[in-house]
C-alpha cells in the first residue's frame, strides 16, 4: 500500500531533495537522462543540443517552429532556463541570450555555471503533468515510487503546496513492477485501467534502467499525460551510484566535472574525498566514518564542518599538502582539525607528514591535531616539538571542542 511517512520525510528534506552536485554520484544532464529513456523506450520528445545561437535556429527549424529551449546546467529547477519559441528566428534571439549567461541553479555553488549547452526540443501536446520517480527509500532499505498528479514543479515545492497529492510505493527490487503494485497504485491514485495499462509499461521501463545501469534517483518531471492516454516524458534528473562507476564505465564516460565543484575534482585526482558543506571548520580524516563522528563531535560543541575530507589510508606528506591546500583556499575556514586513526600507516608517519605539509605551506590558519592508534604518543610528542604552533590532543571530545573554540576566535 501507498506509504505517507515516506512522503512526510521527504517534505521535512525539502531543502535537502534534489542531491547536492558535491555528493558522491553520478549526476547527468536533461539530454543525457532523456537518452536513456529514449533508448529503454520511453516516449521523449525530438531534441538536439546545440551550442551557438545559429544551431538553435536550424534545430528550430528541424523540430519546430514551436519549440522549448532549456539551459543544460545541473541541479536547476523545472521552470528556470527553459522557455518556450514559436519560430526559428525567435529560437536565434533566446539562445543568444542564454548563452554565455550565469544560471544559478538551487543547491549549487554560489557562482553558479555559465551556459554553454541548450536542448532544443520539440513541443508535446498533453492533457496533464504528472511527477515520477524512482529512487531509494534507505530507511526501509527498499526502492520506492513517489508520483503525483500535479507535475510540473519541484518536488520540495509540490510536497509544501500539494503534500496530500503525492504518494509513495517501496517494492521489492527482485519483484520488479509487479501486477498487485500496479493495481496499488491504480486504486490509490483513482486511475482509468488504461491510465493503468500505460503507467505500468513506463514503470517498467524505468525500472530496467534502475536494475541495469544502478540508479539512485531517476526522475522525470513533468511526466506528460498525452490526448491518447500514453505518457512522455518531457524533462528527467537521473543520479546513479558512484561505486558502480567501474562497472558502468559507458554511463559514466557522460559525466560533466565542469558542472561539479572543483575542489571535489581536484581532490579526487589525488586519491582524496572532499565534500563541501556549510560551516567554517576543515577537516582533514582518515575513513568515513571517523568524518562523520568528527563532524558531529564539532556540532556537538557548536561548530560546524566546512568540509568533509577523507585522506584514507594515504596520509603522506605530498597528500597531506594538496589536503591543507584545498581546505586552506576556502576563504571561509578559520579553523582546521585533523583527526587521524593510525593503523597501517603509524601515528608518526602520519605526525611526519603533518609536519611537512605545514612547514612547506605555512599555514596561518590555527590547527588542531588528534592522532589515536600505532605510536600515537610518538606522534603527538613530535608534533608538539616541533613548534609550529599546532594544538595537539589526545583526546577525541577535547579536540573537537578546541576547534570550535579557535574558530570562534
Amino acid at each position: 500500500m501507498a506509504s505517507s511517512k515516506f512522503s512526510q520525510r521527504l517534505w521535512r528534506a525539502a531543502p535537502r531533495l534534489i542531491p547536492r552536485e558535491q555528493s558522491r554520484q553520478l549526476t547527468l544532464h536533461e539530454y543525457q537522462a532523456q537518452n536513456i529513456l529514449r533508448d529503454y523506450g520511453v516516449r521523449v520528445p525530438r531534441g538536439r543540443t546545440v551550442k551557438t545561437a545559429n544551431e538553435a535556429r536550424i534545430a528550430a527549424q528541424e523540430l519546430g517552429p514551436a519549440c522549448m529551449i532549456k539551459a543544460q546546467v545541473m541541479g536547476r529547477d523545472v521552470k528556470s532556463g527553459v522557455q518556450a519559441v514559436s519560430t526559428p528566428e525567435q529560437a536565434h534571439e533566446v539562445a543568444a541570450k542564454m548563452l554565455s549567461q550565469t544560471l544559478l541553479p538551487k543547491q549549487n555553488s554560489p557562482n553558479g555555471h555559465v551556459v554553454e549547452n541548450l536542448y532544443i526540443t520539440e513541443t508535446a501536446a498533453y492533457d496533464s503533468q504528472w511527477y515520477l520517480a524512482m529512487t531509494i527509500d534507505r530507511e526501509n532499505y527498499r526502492p520506492a515510487i513517489i508520483i503525483s498528479k500535479n507535475g510540473g514543479i519541484d518536488l520540495e515545492i509540490l510536497l509544501q503546496e500539494h503534500p496530500k497529492s503525492v504518494f509513495t510505493f517501496n517494492f521489492g527490487l527482485s519483484e520488479g513492477i509487479s501486477d498487485s503494485l500496479v493495481q496499488n497504485i491504480e486504486k490509490t491514485l483513482t486511475m482509468t485501467a488504461g491510465e493503468s495499462q500505460n503507467l505500468k509499461q513506463i514503470l517498467t521501463q524505468m525500472y530496467c534502467i534502475f536494475l541495469d545501469r544502478e540508479g539512485t534517483h531517476l526522475e522525470i518531471n513533468p511526466l506528460a499525460q498525452s490526448p491518447d492516454g500514453s505518457f512522455t516524458s518531457l524533462s528527467a534528473n537521473f543520479t546513479f551510484d558512484n561505486a558502480a562507476a567501474r562497472r558502468q564505465e559507458e554511463l559514466f564516460a557522460l559525466r560533466d566535472k565542469t558542472q561539479e565543484v572543483q575542489d571535489e575534482v581536484e581532490a579526487e585526482k589525488h586519491g582524496l574525498v572532499y565534500v563541501k558543506m556549510d560551516g567554517n571548520i576543515g577537516n582533514v580524516v582518515n575513513g568515513a566514518g571517523l568524518a562523520m563522528a568528527t563532524n558531529d563531535a564539532i556540532g556537538f560543541h557548536g561548530g560546524a564542518s566546512a568540509n568533509f575530507l577523507d585522506a584514507g589510508g594515504k596520509a603522506t606528506k605530498d597528500t597531506m599538502i594538496q589536503a591543507f591546500r584545498i581546505i586552506t583556499r576556502d576563504e571561509r575556514v578559520k579553523s582546521i582539525l585533523v583527526n587521524i586513526y593510525g593503523g597501517i600507516t603509524q601515528c608518526d608517519m602520519i605526525a611526519e607528514s603533518i609536519i611537512g605539509a605545514t612547514s612547506e605551506l605555512g599555514i596561518k590558519v590555527p590547527m588542531v591535531v588528534r592522532l589515536q592508534g600505532t605510536n600515537s604518543e610518538k606522534g603527538l610528542k613530535m608534533l608538539e616539538d616541533a613548534d609550529l604552533g599546532l594544538v595537539v590532543e589526545s583526546d577525541f571530545g577535547e579536540a573537537a571542542r578546541r576547534a570550535v573554540e579557535l574558530a570562534v576566535d
